[in-house]
């Protein structure tokens, strides 16, 4: 069995902390990311760093982030304009 197919349903399989960490700061900035997500690693001398510490020792934090992450891709899912090929 292929192991990319082993959770297709799961957005977070495979997915490291790291690189949702840099997709939400990349969307969102630190400053949104601590009112979306009201922890002192994001409002307080915000680095991935720190953050991933405190995340990797705190699960409910994890949790909200990685929700936030699974909400964040399905909304830019569907607020995706539909692809149109360019006119001849």
């Amino acid at each position: 069995m292929n192991k990319e197919n082993t959770q297709p349903n799961n957005p977070l399989h495979g997915v490291k902390l790291v690189d949702i960490l840099e997709f939400l700061v990349a969307q969102y900035g630190w400053e949104i990311l601590g009112e979306k997500i009201n922890i002192n690693c994001f409002n307080s001398n915000p680095s991935i760093k720190s953050s991933l510490t405190f995340l990797r020792k705190t699960p409910w934090a994890r949790d909200k982030v990685e929700q936030l992450y699974i909400h964040t891709l399905k909304k830019q899912k569907n607020n995706t304009p539909p692809h149109h090929p360019p006119a001849p």
